[in-house]
This record gives C-alpha cells, sequence and structure tokens, in this order.
C-alpha cells in the first residue's frame, strides 16, 4: 500500500525544547511505512515565515520522492506581502498548493478584506488550497466560512484540515455537513476523533477522506495503526483503504 500522510509540519526552529527538522520527519516516515508525506511549515507565532518557507523548498529538492512540499500564506503579515508569498510559493518553489490557518495567525478565513484577496490569489495559481478548520479558534475557522469559500471557488480543490477537530471543541459534524454541500472540499482527517472520522466515511464515502497526522503534534505510526483499524472495521475495499490512506489526496493534488 503507498501511503501518504496529508498533514505534516516541518521546522529550523526548536518548539517547546523539541525540534521538528526533515530529518526528524523522514526518520518517522520510515518507522511507520509510510511513503510520502504532504508537508508544510511548522511557523512560529507572528513572525515572518520567508526562513521557514525557504528551509521547506530546500527540503523538497532533497528528499523530492517523499516529500510533497505546500506552502503557507498569512495575511496578517500585509495582505500585499501574503499575495507575493502565494506567488513565490507556486512559481518559484513549484509547491503543491497553499495553506492558510486563520486559527494560528487570528483571522477570520473568509474576511472580504484580509483573507479573500489572498484566497483569489492562490486560486489564480491553479493550485490547490488548505485550511486548518479546527474547534481551537472556532469562530476565525469554523466549517460554515470555509463552505462561503467553497461556494465562490466551485472549481477550486480544497483541503479542510482537521474537518472541524483539533482542541477544544468538535465542529466534525458541521464539517461533515459543508462538505457535503461542496464536492470540491476534501477532507484530512487529522487531530480529530475517530468516531468523527468514521461518520465522515459513513456520509461522505473512502474517496472525501485522506489520513493525515499533524505530526510532531501526533505519532504518525500511530495514526496509521489508528487508520487501519477503523478502515478494517468499516469493511472498506482494498481499493477504498488505498483511496483513504493515500490516494485521494494524490488525486487532489494532481499526481
Amino acid at each position: 500500500m503507498h501511503i501518504v500522510d496529508a498533514d505534516a509540519h516541518i521546522s529550523p526552529y526548536s518548539t517547546y525544547g523539541r525540534r521538528n527538522s526533515i530529518e526528524d520527519l523522514i526518520r518517522q516516515l520510515d518507522y511507520a511505512g509510510v511513503q510520502q508525506a504532504l508537508t508544510w511549515i511548522q511557523p512560529p507565532y507572528q513572525r515572518e515565515i520567508d526562513e521557514s518557507l525557504r528551509y521547506l523548498y530546500e527540503a523538497s529538492k532533497v528528499y523530492d520522492r517523499r516529500i510533497l512540499a505546500f506552502g503557507w500564506a498569512d495575511p496578517r503579515l500585509g495582505t500585499g506581502k501574503a499575495k507575493e508569498t502565494v506567488r513565490r510559493c507556486a512559481e518559484e518553489y513549484g509547491f503543491c498548493g497553499i495553506k492558510m490557518n486563520g486559527a494560528q495567525n487570528e483571522y477570520f478565513i473568509d474576511d472580504p478584506e484580509l483573507s479573500l484577496p489572498v484566497v483569489e490569489e492562490i486560486a489564480k495559481t491553479g493550485k490547490p488550497i488548505a485550511f486548518h478548520i479546527g474547534g481551537d479558534a472556532c469562530e476565525f475557522t469554523h466549517p460554515f466560512r470555509l463552505g462561503k469559500i467553497a461556494a465562490l471557488y466551485p472549481e477550486l480543490p480544497i483541503l479542510m484540515v482537521h474537518m472541524g477537530g483539533a482542541a477544544f471543541a468538535d465542529l466534525s459534524a458541521a464539517a461533515i455537513e459543508i462538505a457535503a454541500q461542496h464536492p470540491n472540499i476534501t477532507l484530512v482527517g487529522s487531530a480529530v476523533r475517530d468516531i468523527s472520522i468514521q461518520n465522515a466515511l459513513r456520509r461522505l464515502g473512502p474517496e472525501r477522506i485522506c489520513f493525515g497526522s499533524d505530526t510532531p503534534f501526533a505519532l504518525i505510526h500511530t495514526c496509521v495503526a489508528l487508520y487501519k483499524a477503523l478502515l478494517q472495521g468499516e469493511e472498506l475495499t482494498e481499493a477504498q483503504t488505498q483511496m483513504v490512506m493515500g490516494g485521494n489526496i494524490r488525486g487532489v493534488l494532481g499526481l
């Protein structure tokens, strides 16, 4: 089985005394038997992200068969700056797509003046966009806000990362409902309860869900084991299991 972790972070910095380098990620992937990882930065809070993005770019050149590099844009650093970052990520670095995180960077993802101009810039690249959609900042990243964006850009492939999980509140029911209304949304089931992943599988089908770990905030090998047990319990076919564990995310990225 070709497994792709659809939610992995790396950083040139140490966070809470722990380094999450590209070498750390590769070791985790090898131990877990995972072939590739959709990888974005673990950015420092409220700081420039240029160094982190450059680190990801250099890592993706060294480990081009393992790392599916995905950019990051923060409109809090300035809308113009964020647009410039989008263009650099898409054109100079050749990343697979761009991520936005309204929880960490503290903005409403559908803000017409702050966020949507950056979304528009990403849409122009023709590459997928990913959003952190979690319960750690319900107002900023509520699933209904992503539904508005999906309606504005129905041809834009969108990754809903965490599908309404991630910490304090569980918005997974709303996330599944919104995804059911917008076929351009694909869920990444990381940092969310297993029962929520099961609900998404039953409501949306295995072609709309991607395995993800959210490393370094979770261990890849334990997440792989959870998914395998869950999918076996749902009696998915081998082909359906492959969709969830890697095929779907490769499809979104056009691989």
